[in-house]
C-alpha cells in the first residue's frame, strides 16, 4: 500500500509540477559554500558534537561533518547549522557506512 501511495504522489508531483521534496517528504539540502547548510524535512537530531551532526531522516540518515559546527536555528522539520562543514552524506537505511 505504502508503495502505491508514493507513486501516486510522485504522479501528482510530476502532473501539477510541484516540488517533489515537499509531496514526497524528501529531505532539502541546501549549502552555502563550505560555511552553512540548512537540512529541510529532517525527523530528529541523533547526535551532535562541533565535528559531527547525525540527523534522522524518512529512509536513513544524514551526516553532517566539519568543524566547529553550531546548530543556529532548528524547527521542527528544518536545522540550520554553521561551521567549516566538510562532507554531507545521506546513509539509507539497512546500509553500512563505508
Amino acid at each position: 500500500m505504502m508503495r502505491v501511495s508514493r507513486k501516486l504522489r510522485k504522479w501528482t508531483a510530476t502532473i501539477l509540477d510541484l516540488p517533489q521534496d515537499v509531496v514526497l517528504d524528501l529531505p532539502r539540502i541546501t549549502m552555502i559554500g563550505g560555511l552553512q547548510v540548512t537540512v529541510e524535512n529532517h525527523r530528529g537530531i541523533l547526535h551532535f558534537s562541533p565535528e559531527l551532526l547525525r540527523l534522522a531522516m524518512d529512509n536513513g540518515e544524514l551526516e553532517v561533518t566539519g568543524q566547529d559546527l553550531i546548530i543556529r536555528n532548528i524547527g521542527a522539520e528544518e536545522v540550520f547549522v554553521e561551521g567549516k562543514i566538510m562532507g554531507v552524506r545521506l546513509q539509507p537505511r539497512g546500509k553500512k557506512p563505508q
